[in-house]
């Protein structure tokens, strides 16, 4: 049995755990078996810059914080070693980040399942949502999107007003 500091250090760490669950709008579980240091130094970095809370967790912590989040159905796949991947805004950046280490490590490090706005996910939907292109680029495309209309009429006004200029202004009908 545990000693009565160390039992309430997790149940620290499990109500620590409650609160990122419940801020995050994405999170990915991984089994992390397959990772050296200097991959898993790399993986660490990258998902420091985009802003996404990774560390490796007991199963039986996670357990009890998905539990007490209603995320009781990823508890099917707390085996083996654990990491957890959690972004706050984007919900394609950790996936993405995860499944990026999952190609490089030819599979050795593999995605468990995850869960998207408060919803248990499999793994086939984490791969999906990593296959998106990130929140900067569907930006940039829309407003790409947007932008077509307005120069393709200034394109056509400085078309009409070069003919105008040249004299060859079509006939005016009556």
């Amino acid at each position: 049995m545990p000693s009565p500091k160390n039992l309430q250090k997790k149940e620290k760490f499990v109500e620590e755990l409650v609160v990122k669950l419940q801020n995050s709008t994405c999170g990915v579980i991984a089994n992390y078996k397959g990772i050296n240091v200097a991959d898993d130094t790399k993986l660490r970095k990258s998902m420091y810059e985009a802003g996404v809370d990774y560390f490796v967790v007991k199963n039986s912590l996670l357990s009890r914080a998905f539990d007490k989040v209603g995320l009781s159905d990823l508890n099917e796949h707390l085996t083996e070693e654990t990491a957890i991947a959690l972004s706050k805004e984007d919900i394609v950046i950790a996936p993405k980040l995860i499944q990026e280490q999952v190609e490089e490590s030819k599979g050795a490090y593999s995605i468990k399942a995850g869960f998207i706005e408060g919803k248990a996910v499999d793994t086939a939907t984490i791969v999906e949502y990593a296959k998106l292109p990130s929140k900067e680029v569907l930006v940039s495309k829309l407003l790409f999107v947007l932008q077509a209309p307005m120069q393709k009429l200034a394109i056509g006004l400085n078309e009409v007003a070069k003919q105008k200029e040249s004299g060859d202004a079509p006939a005016e009908s009556a």
